[in-house]
């Protein structure tokens, strides 16, 4: 395979804090790579470097000549006076223009009606438009400035993908996407043939796409030829040899050392080769074995037999939007329970009518008086930056309880949770953001909470913390509630969901994530062998054409049918948007918001019928 992009001999560092050393590999063409490591290892650094943002203190960077590339930030930034639209196209029509000007000469390309009329750059746009409407950007009309931070990396997600780059370098790009928007992202890089360099924390994404796994540990890399299931297996085989080798040269250096210290003269006469292996065993016997931790348990305050009752409660919004009807819930103990939906269907306003940060429209909660909540939020809490690690941890407890007279100090606690005692030593302001979210994890479960609710808890934190957290909720005997899109940890956390579909409709499920789509697969093929059973005899027979495994053309009617479909998507999206500003104008009669809410779902079922045969036209056109 052709080598697109090659590190050879790459170090970084920052002021005395060493990245990586000397590490190299490659990502060659058609490969799909994922890059792990942990938080403050050096990853978003080293796609820094590689994007040209960045310098390394040593080695280079090699990318095959004239390799497009399309670099998805964590934080991408816009123009905020330009419309979506406008953000995604205006690279691609820039290079499309390039593209014309090499072509077929610099007069064509001066032209913008010439390059707008242009039948590819017609079918570039409705690309663009049809995958930000999978990623649930509807009004594209809008400017980016307006949308928060989560639509606009969807944005930039768009525009990346919608360039089909040679190498295409996604940093978390599962951050702000709901799970309906992750499958189907995780199914479109499975059909990418291109290069990819991939980082991310969701496990089953990582294991899905990507054939190779590269991990950053301890200034250096280790490459994996296969999943992230091939990965765990072959890096405990690592650790395994490592520690060994290890254990081995410690006790070859400390007989060497006795030796040498009890032979002063001898040193003397030592030939210079035997002094080198000394230093060589030394250097070894000092290197750093893998963590061997035990299980966290920490007792949970006691929690009484009433937890809390969701007494028929209902929540909407002045816009129309409605979050619960009449619903009613009674909480056991010991529960947890995951909380899944779509972006918008009222998970956290859920989370916060519970801890009565958000008044219900009718109904209320009544909580047990013995419970106390641990709660962990999307924007987190706020920290003195200019303070010490172990101090920010020290002001909330010296000590952790953790039951049977067993106690942990704070920096026990911290290097527990992968905060090695130089790391506590330092200033808040110098964590990476992943950092920072575990320290504020660490504050939340320190205060000894018997319900925890975690609302994203897996955003921004590395595999090693998560497997931690994972642990550590096992063991807890107390109650919890997750909201997350990560399908891998609530598989491992949660023993039931409540699924939000939007419009006050909610699902109480008796699984988990997976045993949860399983059962919404069998339902679907249920569904459709009894539609297709109910179809007469005729319309259930597909006609077999001689070759049509071949590559065929478009017919004329099908040709003026695909035409059409473009001109109907194009006005029926319109036609949502402004329904869907009318709505958050905050203007209408109680009739107009009752229509506009009746019409919205029959034109989005419209729009969905529509592109899918779109879709369908456009693999032969």
């Amino acid at each position: 395979m052709t080598p697109y992009l090659d590190i050879q001999h790459l170090t970084k560092s920052i002021g005395d804090l060493v990245l990586f050393e000397d590490i190299s590999f490659s990502v060659a063409e058609g490969q799909h790579v994922g890059l792990i490591a942990r938080n403050g290892a050096g990853k978003s650094t080293l796609l820094s470097i590689i994007s040209g943002k960045d310098s390394a203190d040593d080695g280079q960077i090699v990318f095959m000549k004239g390799l497009r590339i399309g670099l998805l930030e964590q934080q991408p930034v816009f123009d905020p006076q330009q419309t979506v639209i406008q953000a995604v196209t205006s690279r691609l029509k820039s290079d499309y223009a390039s593209l014309l000007i090499s072509e077929y000469g610099s007069q064509l390309a001066a032209h913008t009606a010439a390059l707008d009329a242009d039948e590819e750059w017609k079918e570039v746009e409705m690309r663009a438009k049809q995958i930000l409407t999978k990623l649930k950007i509807t009004n594209q009309e809008k400017p980016v400035g307006l949308l928060s931070g989560g639509q606009q990396k969807r944005v930039a997600l768009a525009s990346v993908l919608i360039a089909n780059p040679d190498l295409l370098i996604l940093d978390e790009p599962t951050n702000h996407l709901d799970l309906e928007m992750i499958e189907w992202l995780e199914q479109y890089l499975q059909r990418h043939t291109k290069a990819l360099l991939l980082v991310t924390h969701d496990r089953y994404f990582l294991d899905r796409v990507c054939g190779s796994i590269i991990e950053l540990d301890d200034r250096t890399c280790y490459t994996y030829r296969g999943n992230y299931a091939y990965y765990l297996e072959k890096r405990e085989e690592r650790i395994a040899a490592a520690n060994a080798n290890i254990d081995r040269a410690r006790n070859l250096y400390r007989k060497e050392l006795d030796w040498m210290r009890r032979m002063p003269q001898a040193r003397g006469h030592k030939s210079r080769s035997r002094k080198e292996a000394f230093y060589e065993l030394e250097k070894l016997a000092r290197a750093r074995t893998e963590e061997r931790r035990a299980r966290l348990d920490i007792r949970s305050g006691y929690i009484g037999g009433k937890i809390f009752e969701a007494q028929y409660v209902s929540k909407s919004f002045d816009d129309g939007i409605v979050i619960l009807r009449d619903f009613y819930y009674n909480f056991s103990r010991y529960e947890k329970m995951g909380i899944v939906g779509n972006n918008g269907t009222g998970k956290s306003t859920f989370i916060r009518m519970l801890l009565g940060q958000e008044p219900t429209s009718s109904g209320r909660f009544v909580v047990g008086e013995t419970v106390r909540f641990g709660y962990f939020s999307q924007e987190g809490m706020p920290i003195d930056t200019q303070m010490k690690v172990i101090d920010v941890v020290r002001r909330v407890a010296e000590t952790i309880d953790l039951g049977g007279g067993r106690r942990l100090t704070a920096m026990q606690f911290l290097q527990h949770f992968l905060f090695p005692p130089a790391r506590q030593q330092d200033y808040v302001y110098k964590l990476s953001g992943g950092e920072k979210r575990r320290l504020q994890l660490c504050l939340v479960l320190m205060q000894n909470p018997n319900f925890l609710i975690l609302d994203e808890p897996t955003n921004d934190l590395d595999i090693p913390t998560l497997q931690i957290l994972e642990e550590y909720l096992y063991d807890f005997r107390g109650c919890v509630i997750v909201v997350s899109h990560d399908r891998y940890f609530m598989d491992k956390v949660v023993d039931h969901l409540l699924v939000f579909k939007g419009d006050g409709v909610v699902d109480d499920f008796p699984g988990n994530y997976t045993q949860y789509r399983d059962f919404c697969s069998i339902k679907e093929k249920e569904t459709t062998e009894t539609q297709r059973e109910s179809q007469p005899a005729e319309a259930r027979r597909k006609p077999v054409h001689e070759g049509s495994d071949r590559r065929r053309r478009l017919t004329y009617a099908e040709r003026r049918e695909y035409e059409a479909l473009e001109a109907d998507i194009e006005r029926l999206e319109t036609e949502k948007a402004d329904i869907e500003a009318q709505l958050c104008s905050g203007t209408l009669s109680v009739e107009r918001i009752t229509e506009l809410s009746k019409r919205l779902p029959e034109l989005s079922a419209e729009l969905d019928e529509k592109s899918m045969r779109w879709l369908e036209l456009s693999e032969w056109a």
